[in-house]
């Protein structure tokens, strides 16, 4: 049987050499989660630390920073729901996964590093007009010092891991870490300041790392909601048309679509193969597509590939076949009412409508 119609026309294929990426998906959630408990872990002792001294230095900035860590240590746990979701089964209502809960902790993580920004901005502009006393100078200082180190060393931890799986959401919680080690020198600059005699010292560093802070939020929020408007990287589409192409037996490729889900891409792509292979022929070179996607680009998960003939490929032919179908079917019910007799069943594209 040889490719022509329709049914045969748009094989499509999303399965097989589909192990690897679902071990993969899971190995990668389940980095997510040791990075959150790490993370989660090296913030409560920092930030314990820092309550100690607030309570015996009486530092109102240190308690602030203080908040800001136990806060930032908060956000890591819908993140660790997120992925903890992330690794269970497609079901009826969720067909696709729970991947989606990864982007709205992601979310969630850029409001909560608005809402510190907004909060220093506040706090420094009190103080302008009441330069805060502080006792034990050296004491807040080394305090400052180390809650910067531990919430610059979860950033970091948490960026590199985000990066390698692909987790927006992670990456956007080590911004959060690093915003709050960025409060956290504030604190220190500001002790500084009044050891010098500049008291003022400590609400203007607070106002420019408020303003540091918000580039951060704008910056972060571009990525996460690009993830949850199905946004891509430019160059991946390309790169997904780049390895169709290459596949023996594909002719063209019309279309193609990728879209982020939590930490893992998704694809959906368009081939054109000759018309004159069989339908089984034609099922091959899609495996043999979807085997290479996914082997050749790092965040792929599964693609479908539909397969068409070359000069009919694409879904602009699709919406004009089904457009001339229907109307076709119009044209036959008019006629057998005219004529009071069935149609014989057979279109002008030799398709048979009999049941």
């Amino acid at each position: 049987m040889h490719a022509h119609s329709r049914s045969d026309d748009n094989a499509q294929v999303s399965h097989g050499h589909s192990h690897g990426a679902v071990d993969g998906e899971i190995l990668a959630s389940s980095r997510g989660i040791r990075a959150t408990k790490i993370s989660l872990a090296v913030l409560l002792v920092t930030a314990i630390f820092q309550l100690v001294i607030v309570g015996f230095t009486g530092s109102v900035a240190l308690l602030a920073d203080t908040i800001h860590n136990f806060g930032d240590a908060a956000t890591a746990l819908p993140l660790w729901a997120a992925f903890t979701l992330s690794r269970k089964l497609p079901t009826k209502r969720f067909n696709y996964g729970y991947g989606r809960a990864e982007d709205l902790a992601g979310l969630l993580i850029v409001l909560s590093i608005l809402a510190t920004g907004i909060f220093a901005a506040y706090e420094s502009i009190n103080r302008l007009g009441n330069p805060p006393e502080i006792d034990y100078l050296w004491v807040v200082a080394v305090a400052a010092v180390i809650g910067f180190a531990g919430n610059e060393a979860v950033a970091l931890y948490r960026m590199k891991v985000g990066r390698e799986i692909g987790s927006a959401a992670l990456i956007a919680d080590g911004h959060h870490a690093r915003v709050d080690g960025l409060t956290s020198l504030a604190v220190l600059f500001g002790a500084l300041g009044v050891w010098l005699g500049y008291p003022l010292a400590d609400p203007i560093v607070g106002l420019v790392i408020s303003v540091a802070i918000l580039r951060i939020v704008v910056e972060t929020a571009k990525s996460v909601f690009s993830r949850l408007l199905d946004g891509v990287e430019p160059e991946v589409p390309d790169e997904v048309r780049d390895v169709a192409l290459v596949t023996e037996g594909v002719r063209e490729v019309s279309e193609v679509r990728v879209r982020w889900l939590g930490h893992k891409m998704l694809a959906e792509v368009n081939i054109a193969v000759d018309p004159n292979l069989s339908v089984g022929a034609g099922h091959d070179i899609a495996e043999d597509v979807h085997h290479q996607l996914l082997h050749n680009l790092k965040y792929l998960s599964n693609a479908t590939v539909h397969v068409d003939p070359v000069g009919l490929a694409g879904e602009e032919f699709h919406r004009h076949g089904i457009g001339n179908t229907e109307h076709q079917m119009e044209h036959e019910i008019e006629s057998e009412a005219e004529h009071g007799h069935e149609s014989d069943g057979v279109d002008d594209h030799g398709n048979s409508h009999n049941k």
